[in-house]
């Protein structure tokens, strides 16, 4: 993602939790912040509104920075690392022998094939070949604009048929894990901001952190409430860039995560139309269900993987599978028109 559309977005969310630092009442506490740059080729924050001294906000940003610094590393599929086998390396090794892997990182793996069963295949870690070509298409876009192309249909084609979640076999007793397919590539972007975000929560609670709000890349995880008890105004973006509207509404959350997924961010125009990057497994083309799916549920991981899933779902679809796993969903269709679960916590002014 490109670093401008990445800090409008992480903007979007931060300006609304900054603008309650003016609405406090004197017996809030004051704030705390930390952002981070380096990690998941994004910027995060940690904020704390439980009036921590420095030293304990300080100790705790810096547990967060170093959580985040080791998924990063593990979840990286352009580079490795010394003394890591990371996914890049997992994927370098396609079709070859299993490999040892971090305790940490085969959980992970794990969860995704869980997920993938939850969501029907919607989301896939295995559709790494497939994205790749819509990737590149798209960078070669917006690097040259007059000449951009879609990817050849013949090739996505032969792609998607290195797609299958089960070449990634997982012996956990072992610790190791094999590609078996040589042509299977993970690309795990649709799971691991929110993975990680929810492991930083989990870290942060662990350590008696509450009243916190993290915002990985724009995946918030609020941990408790505000010292009065309130929850905190965040701002769903605003597919609709041409509007002078930022946010197609404001929602109160506590003790929950939010997840946005939305075709606004990461695009490109071929022949005066918009690609996005959220891509359907079923048509290997992107998804045009929605403008913008918003989930809310306490595990920021599921929260992740809904948000992309239900972005691929019809709305009777995706409305089952969020009644069915607890979720809350705001959606937003291509002509401005919201449709949510009944716990939406819509704030108006």
């Amino acid at each position: 993602m490109k670093l401008k559309s990445i800090l409008c977005t992480f903007l979007c969310a931060t300006l609304i939790l900054g603008s309650l630092i003016s609405c406090i009442p004197q017996k809030e506490p004051e704030p705390q912040s930390e952002s981070y740059y380096q990690f998941f080729d994004t910027v995060s924050a940690i904020f704390s509104y439980a009036g921590d001294s420095e030293e304990v906000f300080k100790e705790n940003a810096k547990a967060v920075s170093s959580l985040l610094s080791e998924y990063h590393k593990l979840f990286d599929i352009y580079y490795e690392y010394d003394g890591i086998n990371n996914l890049r390396t997992l994927n370098k090794n396609a079709g070859k022998e299993p490999i040892k892997l971090d305790a940490k990182l085969i959980d992970f793996l794990l969860y995704c094939k869980e997920m993938y069963t939850i969501t029907g295949g919607k989301t896939n870690i295995a559709m790494g070949s497939v994205l790749k070509l819509w990737h590149d298409a798209r960078e070669e876009g917006l690097d040259e604009p007059e000449n951009a192309k879609l990817p050849d249909s013949k090739m996505l084609q032969d792609a998607s048929l290195h797609t299958d979640i089960n070449s990634l076999i997982i012996d956990k007793a072992a610790g190791t894990v094999l590609i078996s397919d040589p042509k299977v590539q993970l690309d795990v972007g649709a799971i691991a901001k929110g993975y990680a975000a929810e492991k930083a929560a989990e870290l942060l609670k662990e350590r008696g952190a509450t009243s916190y709000v993290l915002n990985i890349g724009g995946n918030i995880c609020a941990i408790g409430e505000k010292t009065g008890g309130e929850g905190w105004t965040i701002g769903i973006t605003n597919p609709d860039k041409t509007s002078d509207e930022a946010f197609a509404c404001k929602v109160k959350i506590k003790n929950t995560s939010l997840v946005t997924s939305g075709d606004y961010e990461r695009f490109y125009t071929v022949d005066g139309k918009r690609y996005h990057h959220i891509i359907d497994p079923e048509t290997l083309m992107p998804s045009d269900y929605f403008s913008s799916v918003s989930v809310f549920v306490s595990d920021s991981g599921l929260a992740d993987v809904l948000s992309t899933a239900l972005f691929c779902m019809s709305y009777e679809d995706g409305l089952a599978l969020a009644e069915k796993l607890g979720a809350e969903v705001i959606w937003v269709r291509q002509n401005g028109e919201l449709l949510m679960t009944g716990g939406v916590e819509i704030v108006k002014n």
